[in-house]
């Protein structure tokens, strides 16, 4: 049968997996917190408040804006004609943009306690005047994953839109944690918190797991028969 997302148990058989404190913390830090691969990466000591159990998540994203040389109308990348003045544009005016935002997380105290225990146990990698958490690439936590996954007998996920099968990667961890808050709460409320927890700019990146959950055309359907609970 195919899956379009991981359920908690697989979660915690792929957490089972893990032949190391880090890669535990690792599995740990993106099911639970539903954080991004990038994000989980660039933790580092000093995003930790043990007192408070907190984690601070600073998101950088940088945007290319495009102009036309000829008027400064906005374009799209794909433009060869301008849209408001109509000239041709062999080249645009380019400009970047770095935008911050940050967020801060609460952590359940078993994984308060695991993170103490490894910064404890000398875990951490010192790089650029931070002590890192995990301190490995983005392809070596994929393997990671990818790996626990292989040895908790993880089937492949199924995109329900284009039909695509997808090994279960840190990105499937954020989609199983999404899943499972809006599968316990589906209100309007459920879903900004939500919004705000996985760091959406646009509410509708977030209302698509409503529909990977299955609630809200479930209830719907039930509706019309007079059968809903």
């Amino acid at each position: 049968m195919s899956r379009v997302y991981l359920e908690p148990e697989e979660v915690q058989r792929l957490e089972q997996a893990t032949t190391n404190l880090r890669d535990r913390l690792l599995v740990r830090l993106l099911s639970r917190l539903g954080c991004r691969i990038s994000e989980a990466l660039a933790l580092s000591v000093e995003d930790i408040d043990f007192q408070q159990g907190t984690l601070t998540i600073l998101h950088l994203k940088t945007r290319l804006k495009l102009t036309c040389p000829h008027c400064n109308a906005g374009l799209g990348r794909s433009h060869v004609f301008c849209p408001k003045c109509g000239i041709e544009v062999r080249k645009a005016l380019s400009e970047s943009k770095e935008h911050r935002r940050m967020r801060t997380l609460h952590l359940d105290e078993d994984t308060v306690e695991m993170l103490r225990g490894y910064i404890k146990r000398g875990g951490t990698v010192s790089r650029g005047g931070r002590q890192l958490i995990f301190g490995i690439n983005r392809h070596r936590a994929w393997q990671v994953v990818r790996e626990c996954a292989r040895k908790a007998g993880l089937p492949p996920l199924v995109n329900t839109e284009t039909g695509r099968v997808h090994h279960v990667s840190p990105h499937r961890l954020r989609d199983a944690f999404a899943v499972m808050a809006v599968q316990q709460d589906d209100s309007t409320d459920g879903v900004r918190m939500l919004q705000e927890w996985l760091g959406h700019a646009n509410i509708g990146t977030t209302m698509r797991y409503r529909k990977v959950a299955g609630q809200e055309l479930k209830e719907w359907y039930l509706k019309l028969w007079g059968k809903e609970k």
